[in-house]
This record gives C-alpha cells, sequence and structure tokens, in this order.
C-alpha cells in the first residue's frame, strides 16, 4: 500500500512518515485510535485525514489524548539527531515489550521513520508510544525530552529497579 500523501490519500513514495506526528500539520493523517485503560493505539485500516477528524473532537480535549497522527519527517524537528530519529532511540532503552507476537497492522510502515531506522522492534513498541504525556510519569516525560540521552534514561531505569 502507499503512503499517506500531502492531502493524506496514497501517494507520495519518497517522504518519510513520523509515527508520532503533529495532529494539526496539513498532511496529518490519523494513525489509530487509543484504546483501553492503558491507552494502547488500534491502528486504523486505511489512513483518515487529520483535518477531516480534529473538528469532531471536543473542545478541551487534546487530539493526542485519544488519537495518535502521523506527519512528515521532518529535519527540524527537536527529536532529530543527523539523519536519525532520536525519539526511537530513546524509546528502545525501555524494556523490550514481549515482541513474540505479530506486529500490528500499519499503512504507514513502508515510509515509517521509525521502521526505517528500528525495524520491527520499533513495530512491537510503537503501540504502546503517547504523544501525550502526564507530567507525572516521570519516566515519559524523560524520553519525550530530545535532550535526554539514553545514558540518562539507563541510568533512570537503574535506579528504579
Amino acid at each position: 500500500m502507499d503512503s499517506p500523501g500531502e492531502d493524506g490519500k496514497a501517494g507520495e513514495d519518497h517522504v518519510t512518515w513520523c509515527p508520532s506526528g503533529e495532529a494539526h500539520r496539513p498532511e496529518s493523517v490519523v494513525l489509530g485510535v487509543r484504546s483501553g485503560d492503558d491507552g494502547q493505539v488500534v491502528y486504523l485500516a486505511e489512513p483518515v485525514p487529520a483535518a477531516q477528524v480534529l473538528p469532531s473532537i471536543p473542545e478541551g480535549i487534546a487530539p493526542h489524548r485519544v488519537l495518535r497522527f502521523a506527519s512528515h519527517c521532518v529535519s527540524g524537528c527537536a527529536n532529530r539527531v543527523g539523519d536519525a530519529c532520536g525519539l526511537i532511540e530513546r524509546i528502545q532503552t525501555l524494556p523490550s515489550p514481549d515482541a513474540t507476537g505479530a506486529v500490528p497492522r500499519c499503512h504507514l510502515r513502508p515510509h515509517c521513520k521509525w521502521w526505517t531506522q528500528a525495524g520491527v522492534d520499533a513495530c512491537h513498541r510503537c503501540p504502546a508510544i503517547t504523544t501525550l504525556n502526564s507530567p507525572g510519569d516521570q519516566l515519559a516525560v524523560l524520553v519525550a525530552d530530545p535532550s535526554t540521552t539514553t545514558e540518562q534514561l539507563q541510568n533512570w531505569i537503574a535506579a528504579a529497579e
């Protein structure tokens, strides 16, 4: 399947997509819906342009609280480290989830920055990633902070054990 294009439709094979994207970028699409108490992402079978969905989210609800968005991976991103995504590197520092099951079906995969960089490991971790973290969840806040190093995360995890 082709990746979503500028307008959220299939097309642009040369564009790399971020699975933890911004909701309000012109090309943004809804990647999935958060479900259950743990907020795991349930992926949509086909992309839906975010601009079509955002108006239906009740006022006062942050879009990232209920939906997961994908948008173009851009060079000016705070998580960019050279050509790599520092966010997926920090995410991979966390203890591995059970990676024995199949990876979730995802229309973004052929053009996903995380898939290109980290392969199947990124796909196993992706459903649990949140783009709206509770300030009380110190580990999630550290992972989301582009200035956090993987060494700092390893030290935090070791101290918490």
